[in-house]
């Protein structure tokens, strides 16, 4: 079989998933039920499994029907990015945008950015995960990744761009410096209470110190709490349990509430890099190059204007 004939049925299958009916398909496409139906039903038999379980007002996936639906949206996404690359110069940015973030800087930092670019570019229809673990861009299809960390040196199949590295402060509730008093040097501080963050092998993330023109060494302290998750560690730290070493983008909100207070304005140290990463097969897609500049113009994790 030619892969011209295996990509027949495809959009229309696609189309029947995502409108939830023969019917609904049928209209988005101009078809007539009968064609739409005809057109699922020979791909049905050209895989020798069924796809869909009709119901009688909506369609549902099978298991295979899952699985072969997220291959189809990819090739389909694919074949529009080719499409996309030639005409990039002449078109409006449009189509689905698979994008994700780092989960709690998603939220501090990402939505409000993503937001300002599905209201600016209507026709692209983000969809968007927030998770921590590692992700592969080609294997799950995605257009554009957000990255706290990770080395300078990405695969040749990825283009990226660094954006700034993270400000890392320490910080305490004024509850807390209240009762225990504000340290004042570095020595000082090694009396004081730690809220830390917990890494995945279950060892805590050590201090991050910069002391004027000496290199960034890493300080282990004894944790009053450790915790994994840096919204967790601010909750924490409000809390009046101790000092904690967090990023600015973190604590903005807390800090200009003042909720939270900024010490040892001394020793605020750089952290993480933020990189924005691309598959370069769709670099010249005009919704990718899109939100790579509204990104590079909106994201940031540096210094804040003011607190």
């Amino acid at each position: 079989m030619s892969p011209l004939e295996r990509l027949k049925g495809l959009e229309t299958f696609v189309a029947v998933v995502e409108a939830g009916s023969f019917t609904a398909a049928a209209e988005r496409l101009h078809l007539t039920n009968s064609a739409v139906g005809k057109a699922v039903a020979r791909l049905e038999e050209r895989l020798k499994r069924p796809l869909l379980q009709r119901g009688r007002r909506r369609v549902e996936l099978t298991d295979a029907g899952d699985a072969f639906y997220q291959v189809c949206v990819r090739v389909l996404d694919e074949l529009k990015s080719a499409e996309d690359m030639l005409a990039s110069d002449e078109i409006a940015p449009s189509g689905r945008l698979r994008v994700d973030m780092p989960a709690t800087f998603g939220r501090l930092r990402g939505m409000a950015s993503l937001l300002a670019f599905a209201e600016k570019h209507p026709q692209v229809t983000p969809q968007v995960s927030f998770t921590d673990r590692f992700v592969d861009l080609v294997e799950e299809g995605l257009d554009v990744v957000v990255r706290i960390g990770g080395g300078d040196v990405w695969p040749a199949t990825l283009g990226y761009t660094c954006l700034g590295h993270e400000e890392l402060v320490f910080c305490a509730a004024p509850s807390y410096l209240a009762r225990r008093g504000e340290p004042r040097t570095l020595q000082e501080l090694q009396i004081h209470d730690a809220v830390l963050y917990a890494r995945a092998d279950g060892s805590s993330s050590p201090w991050l110190i910069k002391d004027g023109d000496q290199p960034v060494v890493r300080q282990h302290a004894e944790g009053r709490i450790i915790l994994g998750q840096a919204e967790a560690q601010v909750a924490a730290v409000q809390a009046g349990l101790g000092i904690a070493q967090l990023a600015t983008w973190v604590v903005e909100q807390a800090l200009r509430e003042g909720s939270l207070v900024a010490i040892l304005p001394a020793h605020v140290t750089q952290g993480l890099p933020l990189h924005i990463v691309w598959q370069r097969s769709r670099e010249h897609s005009a919704k990718v190059r899109a939100v790579v500049g509204h990104f590079e113009r909106t994201l940031g994790v540096g210094p804040m204007i003011d607190t």
